[in-house]
């Protein structure tokens, strides 16, 4: 049990300190990383992500693509700065970085282990139709919005359709009935009508929401509903930031229950 909450504290915390750039790729800093991995000493972490740069090229895979080289300013006291040299690192390379860590130290283990996963998970959904794809991603949409709602009870929220408003209103610049009415659709409807790149989005409203509330310990109806507001547009801003469509222009599509109903058919067909 006590290794299972090691390794479930770990994950989050590979979680907490993932970022997401102007394209969508999510990417980890070196610096904030491999303390994680048990590796404090910034000489040491270099010579990890040298053997790992290396096995990417072994691997026949442009090291430039997973491993982006970074110099910052950083303040060490009395106003003084100093250049500092960290790595901006993609899944890929961090699953390298795990891959040729010293597997002796527990956090490594636990590293090779999550990487592994989450690269895996990637390299299965690039693979599905998109009919797949808009399955998978509704069914996460729906899990993590349950745990949304856990952590904004456990908040103190009691309005949850204020709330749950809130987030359509940052990411979609109106309230739902606005956006369900833009749309043509039913109540209740959107996310069942809402094709791979929306729910892409909402799920990113979701899960920043809610591992925001946990982290900076949000209380009540009205800073939760402020907070759900500005994490759905910051996601907005984003999607502006690349040039994408705005969700609320995005068309609707086939409803997900005559998809799961057309995968049914089809399965009974190959049986």
């Amino acid at each position: 049990m006590d290794k299972e909450i090691i390794i479930n504290s770990l994950n989050k915390d590979f979680e907490n300190i993932k970022k997401i750039d102007k394209n969508g790729v999510e990417y980890w800093h070196a610096r904030e990383l491999l303390p994680l991995l048990g590796y404090p000493n910034w000489q040491k972490a270099e010579e990890v992500i040298a053997r790992a740069a290396k096995a990417c090229i072994n691997s026949g895979q442009a090291v430039d693509n997973h491993f982006n080289q970074l110099v910052k300013m950083v303040e060490i006291g009395s106003g003084t700065v100093r250049e500092v040299k960290d790595w901006k690192l993609d899944r890929y390379a961090c699953y390298l970085i795990a891959q040729n860590g010293n597997s002796k130290k527990s956090e490594i283990a636990m590293a090779q282990t999550y990487f592994a996963i989450q690269t895996r998970k990637q390299e299965i959904f690039e693979t599905l139709s998109g009919t797949d794809k808009r399955l998978f991603i509704r069914g996460e949409v729906s899990a993590e919005n349950k745990k949304l709602f856990s952590t904004a009870k456990g908040a103190g929220v009691t309005k949850f359709g204020s709330f749950n408003d809130a987030g359509y209103k940052g990411l979609y610049g109106m309230p739902l009935a606005n956006i369900e009415s833009k749309k043509g659709i039913k109540k209740g409807e959107l996310l069942d009508r809402a094709g791979t790149t929306e729910l892409a989005a909402n799920l990113f409203r979701i899960t920043q929401t809610d591992e925001k509330i946990k982290k900076d310990n949000i209380r009540g109806d009205d800073m939760a509903s402020r907070t759900h507001f500005m994490v759905g547009g910051k996601v907005r801003q984003t999607i502006k930031d690349i040039g994408g469509t705005l969700p609320e222009n995005l068309p609707p599509e086939k409803h997900i229950k005559e998809l799961k109903s057309e995968k049914k058919k089809l399965l009974k067909k190959k049986n």
